[in-house]
């Protein structure tokens, strides 16, 4: 069994990766890297043997501009082990190697587990913490401007303005993630949950659940209020939640609840730094999860 890590521009390590990612979480890493959106900051650890892989836990290394400080963090993800390989403790390992590389280089350690491994990762230190959602007060819904309103963003114009804007675009987030390209374009690069509005020249990812609209992120290259985002959206919707943390002169649009990731997961973390999350009623972009 040997330990590789680093390696997604190797064609042969990365087949292997992208072959237990889809056996346990049903996608793989190669449109995005071939896409040319993978530039050095998600960084799998993994134990192979032979052609195979028996399990990975992956660093990724997150910069954040948090209530006016930049933090660095990492984010422990694609936590996995092949069937036949489990219960060797191999993805402890992985995730203590993970630990032990950066201690020291960042402000902090956190991850979202998913809701069968909440005593796995206490086991190895981690505490959970409670984020916040921001939703949109009724009285500030308004109706949708009768032109100009989003629209789907098609055609390769468009794309080639979405991914310069979210490379170098304004910032719409008191937790703004300041290396979001290579994430954001992975959830986003196929641009089916991206919408654009061209009297603001502005993107919006976002999609709708039964009555809710989930704004994910706000995109643009000059910053937009969020009032004239929310006026262009012209769907139907009962409520509107952010899928970000919005700054601190439009907060009062919104209201916030506490949120511990519903069915999906929990925020689990090490570190001081990532206390002021719960602290300060903060959220991590929806589009930074790894």
């Amino acid at each position: 069994m040997e330990l590789i890590s680093n390696y997604m521009h190797n064609d042969d390590q990365r087949g292997m990766l992208n072959e237990l990612t889809r056996k346990t979480f049903f996608f793989d890493f190669e449109d995005w890297v071939r896409g040319g959106f993978c530039e050095g900051d998600y960084i799998p650890f993994s134990f192979v043997e032979g052609d195979k892989m028996l399990s990975n836990a992956s660093a990724n290394i997150m910069k954040f501009r948090q209530n006016g400080v930049q933090r660095n963090y990492i984010q422990i993800g694609t936590v996995m082990t092949d069937p036949e390989h489990r219960n060797k403790k191999l993805a402890g390992t992985l995730i203590r190697r993970i630990l032990e590389q950066f201690d020291g280089k960042c402000d902090g350690f956190y991850l979202f587990a998913n809701l069968g491994a909440l005593e796995f990762y206490r086991k190895l230190g981690f505490h959970e913490a409670t984020e916040y959602r921001w939703s949109l007060r009724p009285e500030f819904r308004r109706d949708a401007v009768s032109a100009g309103a989003f629209r789907k963003a098609e055609g390769e114009r468009l794309r080639a303005e979405y991914i310069e804007a979210v490379r170098s675009g304004a910032e719409y987030s008191v937790m703004e993630q300041l290396n979001r390209f290579s994430l954001q374009m992975f959830y986003t690069a196929d641009l089916s949950d991206v919408y654009y509005a061209e009297d603001i020249d502005c993107f919006a990812v976002m999609e709708r659940d039964g009555g809710t609209l989930h704004l994910k992120s706000v995109v643009s290259r000059s910053r937009v209020p969020l009032s004239a985002v929310i006026s262009h959206i012209s769907w139907e919707f009962h409520a509107l939640d952010l899928g970000f943390t919005p700054c601190p002169e439009e907060a009062g649009m919104f209201s916030c609840t506490p949120y511990n990731g519903g069915n999906d997961y929990r925020l689990f973390f090490m570190g001081n730094a990532i206390k002021d999350v719960e602290r300060n009623r903060l959220m991590f972009p929806e589009l930074s999860h790894a």
